[in-house]
């Protein structure tokens, strides 16, 4: 398979006229030559970020509080989990990754509730057990909880957040089982940075509330943090600082709950990028390599010998045309629209 255009090539997303050569499942090589190819190529999104049980909620309880809506373990969104039959939670996740797969998503980290039958329900889901269109190619990144037998079956746990249990046993056990440990922290207030932080967690999820103290802590102990800002909004309880924690540590972006926001890393990007300023390469390394990274996995980018997870635009399309910046378009304006192709593990998942 070879794909033509303009190349958002490695970590700095340099703008390469050429070729993707693809061989099997991985980037063969990128060859430099003319080409009259409007497209560009940039690696598929990492979504660092999700909770995509919610696919059986979207837009439920406008107006409630965080702990209201997602607050263990009888938050709205934990009722209507429980009320769900599993076919039902099964088919909604389903759509939901079709959507994500078509706007560009080749990985993601889902924290999962539901303990072990939460685990399965995604498993299903990404398999197309009982929906019809089938089976989804996307790379996940399961994190379980609620369960200390999750492990077993989940790449890793997601907790909640430190007020809502002692985590001291499964954080060794994760440890242990050379696993993800995740946390939320810092996103109602600051009180639980501090203990999840002494749980010496993989990475942090939210730090909306990041005091001083908290940003020197990052800084000296490189613990990476995935930031959703649009979420945070929604739910009103500030947006993080984004710029102060990039120049910390790792920063990757998520969109967080279904219920609250679509799964779209479009949108995770542009919001980021017009809220934090930052520099477009910078924002487009949160929406992918970044999100590897903390994930460990050897995605978000391309060159040779990588996975050949692409995301195809139209750079001529009435939305892009015209741009002076690839890189900058495509982080402030680019959206599904502009899709003409995705490309995960060397398959076209989806082709406009």
């Amino acid at each position: 398979m070879d794909i033509e255009g303009t190349v958002l090539r490695g970590p700095d997303f340099e703008p390469v006229e050429g070729r993707v050569v693809v061989e099997g499942d991985e980037i063969a090589d990128i060859e430099e030559r003319e080409t009259e190819s409007d497209a560009v190529i940039l690696p598929a999104f990492v979504n660092a970020h999700t909770h995509i049980g919610d696919s059986i909620a979207k837009e439920a309880g406008a107006g409630l509080s965080l702990d209201e809506l997602v607050a263990p373990p009888d938050g709205l969104k934990h009722r209507l989990l429980r009320a769900a039959s599993h076919e039902e939670k099964v088919a909604a996740m389903a759509r939901t990754l079709r959507y994500m797969e078509s706007t560009g998503t080749g990985t993601f980290l889902e924290f999962r509730e539901g303990g072990v039958d939460g685990v399965r329900a995604i498993r299903d889901a990404l398999a197309g057990e009982g929906v019809e269109f089938g089976e989804r190619d996307l790379r996940a990144v399961v994190l379980g909880r609620d369960d200390p037998d999750v492990l077993p079956v989940a790449d890793g746990y997601g907790a909640s957040g430190a007020r809502d249990g002692d985590f001291d046993a499964v954080r060794t056990a994760t440890r242990e089982a050379d696993k993800l440990f995740g946390i939320h922290a810092g996103e109602r207030d600051a009180d639980d940075v501090n203990p999840a932080m002494d749980l010496d967690p993989d990475f942090l999820v939210h730090m909306v509330h990041s005091e001083p103290l908290h940003l020197d802590r990052l800084a000296d102990r490189g613990t990476p943090v995935v930031v959703c800002p649009r979420s945070n909004l929604v739910t009103n309880v500030g947006v993080p600082p984004i710029r102060e924690l990039v120049e910390r540590t790792t920063v990757a972006l998520g969109t967080d709950n279904v219920m609250l926001d679509s799964p779209s890393m479009f949108r995770e990007m542009e919001f980021a990028a017009k809220l934090s300023d930052l520099p477009a390469r910078e924002v487009l390394r949160m929406a992918t390599l970044n999100g590897a990274r903390i994930a460990g996995l050897d995605r978000g980018i391309i060159e040779p010998g990588r996975p050949a997870d692409l995301l195809v635009l139209d750079g001529d399309s009435d939305n892009l045309a015209g741009a002076q910046d690839v890189v900058r378009a495509i982080v402030r304006r680019a959206g599904s629209a502009d899709v003409s192709r995705v490309v995960i593990g060397g398959e076209t998942v989806h082709r406009a």
